[in-house]
């Protein structure tokens, strides 16, 4: 969730997030050493939008809209089997992967001014393990995850999450149906 590029946040961004408890005890211990949001206190997740809309903008309507958007949406099934990268990225993918693309598309539809990433990258759901690290301490930690892969998860929120500066807070939850 942080900016690939810089690994910092900005005092009052926001972020819409599918929280993966189950990845917990798979990603923790490498999140915490090399992923600047476990820092910050976002727990193992994959991105719907960030940033979203700056918090001084989410009031009770955007909440009441993000309700009902989210609302319209199944709860789902979802696995990570395996690992991906971007540069100095390592994630896990989650199968399948259409039904998060469709949270994205329902946000950004009704928000198009909150395109994911700032409109830098193409939207690729994913959990983030490790960023900001070279090819080497990528494949360590690659190597260390293969034997807790498969896991499976359910989708039945999307929490709206906010940086004040410090650390990423949990402003809401939106149930899936």
């Amino acid at each position: 969730m942080a900016d690939e590029e810089s690994g910092r946040f900005a005092a009052g961004q926001t972020a819409l997030v599918v929280p993966v408890p189950e990845a917990e005890a798979v990603v923790r211990p490498w999140r915490d050493r090399f992923d600047p949001a476990a820092r910050s206190g976002v727990p193992a997740h994959v991105t719907v939008v960030f940033p979203f809309l700056p918090a001084s903008l989410v009031d009770a309507g955007t909440c009441a809209a993000l309700d009902e958007i989210f609302g319209h949406h199944r709860s789902f099934e979802v696995r990570f089997e395996e690992s991906g990268r971007f540069p100095g990225v390592l994630y896990l993918a989650p199968t399948p992967d259409a039904p998060f693309r469709g949270l994205t598309e329902a946000v950004v539809e009704r928000w198009p001014e909150a395109p994911p990433y700032g409109g830098k990258y193409e939207p690729h759901p994913h959990l983030t393990v490790a960023q900001g690290q070279d090819e080497a301490v990528l494949d360590e930690i690659e190597a260390g995850l293969r034997p807790d892969l498969p896991f499976a998860a359910r989708v039945p929120t999307v929490d709206l999450v906010a940086y004040d500066g410090t650390d990423w807070l949990h402003r809401a939850s939106f149930g899936l149906r």
